[in-house]
């Protein structure tokens, strides 16, 4: 079982580890960026998979780094970088504009609660009990839980029930 952290890390290194994690729902190719800080999902990304606007990525990178970057005039974006099999490093910038503003919101709100220590498995419960009207953000939701579930003590999925 995951344990609350004896110390919270509320100021967000520069870069962190990353796990890339795909997922299908209802036919949609998704894509999620947990950030790792001690091996432990610190905060996550999430979108659609897409040619035109989204994040295309080798299927064979699994990892990479979360780099956060501050702009010139203060605002501040999330590039992930890995290596491709040569070695060379490529970046994908802009990760927050690659994705749906609300998708977008909704992962921060997840990463906050990540960041401060929630244990995992409540977590996956608290996105599992979401009451979200669309279909396209409750497929969202399932693949967020999906992402997650991996981090668990056993990971396995049908340990988690949703609370309704």
């Amino acid at each position: 079982m995951d344990t609350l952290q004896n110390t919270v890390v509320a100021v967000r290194p520069k870069e962190l580890e990353c796990d890339v994690v795909r997922f299908q729902n209802n036919k949609e190719k998704w894509v999620a960026f947990v950030g790792l800080l001690d091996g432990r999902p610190y905060e996550i990304f999430t979108g659609l998979q897409d040619d035109d606007e989204g994040i295309v990525l080798p299927k064979t990178v699994t990892k990479g780094k979360i780099i956060k970057q501050v702009n010139d005039d203060g605002t501040k974006r999330y590039d992930f970088q890995f290596e491709n099999k040569r070695g060379y490093k490529t970046t994908v910038e802009g990760l927050s504009e690659k994705f749906n503003k609300e998708y977008w919101n909704y992962a921060k709100l997840i990463s906050g609660v990540l960041r401060y220590g929630m244990p995992i498995e409540h977590v996956v419960k608290l996105v599992a009990s979401l009451d979200l009207q669309d279909e396209s953000i409750n497929t969202w939701k399932v693949g967020v839980e999906r992402a997650l579930k991996k981090y668990t003590a056993d990971g396995n999925e049908e340990k988690v029930v949703s609370e309704e």
